[in-house]
């Protein structure tokens, strides 16, 4: 049977990327990212309910996160999910549901020192392309056609 495992969110950090290293040096980032959905209910009253996600990333791509985000910070990332499961120190089996990030992009908006956006947001500069991932720039950019063997169906 075949599978298919990907994410697609948009949304705001909820707390300061936390770095650490594996045994081998592999750089690994750890953050919370909440995503809002708004909608009209039945009676006419505005909703909202927000989705909270916890990401990780690795290599150059956890560095960079690491070094340009903080705290309510907008993101937009790609990822697929990955299931973690261990056992607890009172011997409860305890699981969870996580976003491993696979590419981000930079949004413009409120989050981080310099106001929205501009220069100065997160750590004093928007970064150069070639941060956004360890294969380099992003393959697609806006108004740039996708190539058909690009496409998965």
């Amino acid at each position: 049977m075949a599978s298919y495992n990907k994410v697609i969110l948009m949304g705001n950090l909820t707390r300061d990327p936390q770095l650490s290293y594996t045994p081998n040096q592999t750089a690994v980032v750890d953050f919370g990212l909440a995503t809002n959905r708004r909608w009209t209910g039945q009676d006419g009253s505005q909703r909202e309910e927000t989705c909270f996600v916890d990401c990780r990333a690795f290599g150059r791509m956890a560095e960079n996160i690491n070094k340009f985000f903080n705290k309510g910070r907008p993101i937009f990332l790609e990822g697929r999910l990955t299931f973690d499961s261990w056992t607890a120190q009172d011997g409860s089996k305890k699981s969870k549901l996580r976003v491993t990030v696979e590419n981000f992009t930079f949004l413009p908006g409120t989050g981080g020192p310099g106001g929205p956006g501009g220069p100065g947001a997160g750590a004093g500069a928007e970064p150069p392309e070639q941060a956004y991932d360890e294969a380099g720039p992003p393959r697609n950019r806006p108004n740039e056609p996708i190539p058909d063997s690009e496409i998965p169906f």
